[in-house]
């Protein structure tokens, strides 16, 4: 009887195991019939298209990345392992799966033996053990970024308070301040012209408006960080606002020995920017290089058009910063140890404050400085236009007015109405006072005041419905409304105009700046 030959090929492509071979990157490169047949697929789908996990269900593939793969690159080898293999149709058939990883000739290829088996307990015992122990991990990640999340809300939240809490501190810290300065304009019309007489006064009236521009700066801080502010952008001399503000500080820069040097750009060189805000900025620059320069130091202000930009430049020979410090000097409430040292740390907020405007205008700011005691160096830029320079019409004075004046003080701080319409009879006008919105409209009634300076803050009801009832009678068709309050942004003074008001004042009242308005009435 004669034995026909088989070719080991043969043998190969009918082996009872499923046999293949993969890449380095897991290609199939080569497949015998055998194992076709188990997967309902032809070869030529199969060669150098799928790749080995492809082969397995979620679950094995998985199982394949975590612990095949690191076992075959530690020691060439798997044995013994439980995949579930499916089928065209898409059954699955339990398989044992041995992997032997070879070098032959420089190159790296997996070979890979599959034989069919219903034994499964130990492949299933650890599938479920890994499918357990990656969703706990799952869930624990879901916790963690869970209670971060809730950590940024609350972050966030106590963020959003501390700004509150300063505007509103800001805005009380002005009601006090309105009595305090009304007294000081008062003593200063009523006590005799002499030096002893009136130099404790100019003190007191100095050390107010510190407070003030504290006051002012920790408001205007709030409102940038609430993102609150509107800038009033017009055409700006830069050289006309830089000579205003130098004239502002010579004084200050005078009394502490210094020597202020001016470099003005050219005439031409202007800005769209806020006029006050600009002026905000350049003053604040300054009065710093003031209060950390020694005294007899220098202190300089130059500006330059510099390729579309404005660069406005505030030095001096003053206590300078170490360089660990510049990157932090422009944060809210920083404060250098050499300030603290010398007792001028003030809030810590100026420079946060100039960089918030600075910003607003689409400019930035830099500092600079050689080290502690070698000066420091301030440099805004701004963008700017170098045209002709601007002719501007000059302003006209306004006549103090002769007529007196019925006016109404409405105020719920007997202080403020006091001091003020003591003030205003001084002055030569009658008052009256009340401290409601009610008792401010039955007066009006009976009053017939020409002017109102109302509170905004009334306990029984705000100043702007006050305005608008007074506004629909007959005695208040006509009257000279002001608005007396401790808010002043350009949302609450456009509130005051649609309410009636034809005057908005911040507290404290600027009595000078009243007297003007008054003066302007027909």
């Amino acid at each position: 009887m004669t034995v026909p030959l088989i070719s080991a090929t043969e043998v190969v492509e009918r082996a009872p195991c499923g046999l293949l071979a993969a890449g380095p990157d897991g290609l199939i490169v080569r497949i015998n019939a055998t194992m076709c047949g188990w997967l309902g697929m032809p070869p030529e789908d199969l060669l150098g298209k799928k790749y080995l996990p492809e082969l397995f269900t979620v679950g094995a593939r998985v199982f394949y990345q975590t612990h095949c793969l690191p076992m075959l690159q530690v020691q060439g080898s798997v044995a013994e392992i439980q995949v579930d293999v499916p089928h065209r149709d898409g059954t699955r058939i339990p398989m044992l799966m041995n992997i032997v990883r070879q070098h032959i000739d420089g190159h790296c290829h997996d070979e890979v033996a599959f034989f069919i088996t219903k034994e499964r307990r130990s492949y299933e015992r650890e599938l479920v053990q890994a499918r357990k122990t990656a969703e706990a991990a799952l869930e624990a990640r879901r916790d963690a970024e869970s209670k971060l999340l809730e950590l940024n809300a609350a972050l966030s939240q106590a963020d959003r308070r501390k700004d509150e809490f300063l505007a509103t501190l800001a805005h009380e810290l002005r009601n006090p301040l309105a009595p305090i300065r009304n007294v000081i304009e008062l003593l200063k019309l009523q006590l005799p012209a002499n030096e002893q007489a009136t130099r404790p006064l100019a003190v007191l009236e100095r050390q107010v408006g510190h407070l003030r521009h504290l006051v002012d700066d920790l408001l205007d801080i709030s409102r940038i960080t609430l993102g609150q502010v509107a800038l009033r952008k017009a055409r700006v001399l830069l050289a006309e606002t830089m000579q205003a503000a130098a004239d502002d500080t010579r004084p200050l820069a005078a009394k502490a020995g210094h020597r202020l040097h001016l470099v003005l750009p050219d005439p031409g060189v202007t800005l769209d920017a806020d006029p006050t805000r600009l002026m905000q900025v350049i003053l604040n620059l300054l009065n710093n290089a003031v209060k950390y320069t020694p005294p007899g130091g220098d202190i300089w202000l130059t500006a330059s058009f510099d390729d579309g930009q404005a660069v406005i430049t505030v030095r001096d020979t003053g206590i300078g910063m170490p360089q660990q410090s510049l990157s932090t000097i422009f944060h809210m409430f920083s404060q250098l140890t050499p300030a603290l040292e010398r007792s001028q740390g003030g809030l810590g907020i100026g420079l946060a404050l100039v960089r918030g405007l600075v910003e607003l205008h689409g400019g930035s700011i830099s500092a600079a400085s050689d080290g502690v005691g070698l000066g420091s160096r301030f440099e805004v830029r701004l963008p700017a236009h170098a045209s002709a320079a601007l002719v501007l019409a000059p302003a006209t004075a306004l006549a103090v007015a002769a007529a007196q004046r019925r006016i109404l003080v409405v105020d719920d701080n007997v202080d403020v109405t006091e001091t003020m319409t003591m003030l205003l009879e001084t002055v030569g006008h009658h008052t009256a006072c009340a401290h409601n919105g009610a008792d401010a409209l039955s007066l009006a009634a009976a009053y017939r005041p020409h002017i109102v300076i109302l509170d905004i803050g009334l306990p029984d009801q705000n100043g702007y419905e006050v305005a608008r009832k007074l506004r629909q009678r007959e005695e208040g068709a006509t009257v000279f409304l002001v608005a007396a309050t401790g808010w002043g942004q350009d949302a609450d003074r456009e509130r005051a105009r649609l309410a009636g008001f034809d005057l908005h004042m911040t507290k404290p009242i600027d009595f000078g700046k009243l007297q003007e308005a008054i003066a302007a009435l027909p």
